[in-house]
């Protein structure tokens, strides 16, 4: 593991936002969940591809806060461009379970 200093690690946006739209990914090459996510007047409204159909359906992530990267470059998957990372961790199984706040924080909240 390599290690980062204080600053790299500030450097990383990441923000609290909210899930307010979600829809199948089937043109990906790997199963995937395109979501529209809500930062707040600050940031606004981002897209992001997430491979996390093995736990999540479109359906149950609509209103669901999440954390994510918002000052990565965008990338290009297929028909869709993702403008932020969605963070998650991988169980033993390799399935993603998205990171989160445990209680409701406001929109675009920066990650401390």
């Amino acid at each position: 593991m390599s290690t980062i200093s204080f600053d790299d690690f500030l450097r990383v946006d990441i923000r609290a936002g909210r899930v307010i739209r979600a829809e199948p990914f089937p043109e990906a090459k790997k199963p995937a969940i395109k979501l529209w996510i809500d930062f707040g007047p600050e940031i606004g409204e981002k897209k992001s591809s997430a491979q996390i159909t093995t736990l999540y359906s479109p359906e149950a992530l609509i209103g669901r806060q999440v954390m994510a990267v918002v000052n990565f470059p965008p990338r290009q998957i297929g028909p869709f461009r993702s403008e932020v990372l969605v963070l998650g961790a991988s169980d033993d199984q390799g399935r993603i379970s998205l990171l989160a706040p445990d209680h409701d924080v406001p929109l675009g909240a920066r990650m401390h």
